[in-house]
């Protein structure tokens, strides 16, 4: 048997025979992370939404503007989501089988999203599409 055969076949064994203890220390943490960082946030939002009862929601049902922005919701995630799956599987299809010139590009410029800050994205947008931004005053100006 290979020595690295050997190596892995042995760490196995003793991750199986670790203290129970550690085990469990070990999911308890992930499980106190998981609390911290995403049930305790929902939970909080959900309780401030439904402070003032179900009740406000079906009246806000009512306004034309929340159906409007409800059917533009729905119209962006029909345009955008196959979209991206067909440029997705594209991209990391030729991505995985070809070595090509622009290769490197390709791959920076899908990875550029995941290093720019929410926040700074955010603020891309407003200054580009803001009342006051460079497309606003051409965006007003059509009715969007």
């Amino acid at each position: 048997m290979h020595p690295t055969s050997l190596l892995l076949l042995r760490q196995k064994e003793h991750a199986r025979h670790s203290p129970a203890l550690v085990r469990w220390a070990l999911i308890g943490t992930a499980l106190l992370f998981l609390g911290v960082f995403l049930v305790v946030p929902l939970v909080a939002v959900f309780h401030h939404a439904f402070q003032k009862g179900a009740g406000a929601y079906f009246a806000a049902l009512q306004d034309p503007e929340a159906w409007s922005a409800i059917r533009l919701t729905v119209l962006a995630a029909l345009i955008s989501v196959p979209l991206n799956l067909v440029f997705g599987l594209a991209s990391a299809w030729l991505i995985a089988r070809f070595r090509f010139p622009g290769r490197d590009l390709l791959i920076t410029l899908i990875d550029l999203p995941f290093s720019v800050s929410p926040v700074i994205a955010g603020l891309i947008f407003v200054l580009l599409f803001g009342r006051q931004g460079w497309l606003g005053p051409w965006l007003a100006g059509h009715g969007i």
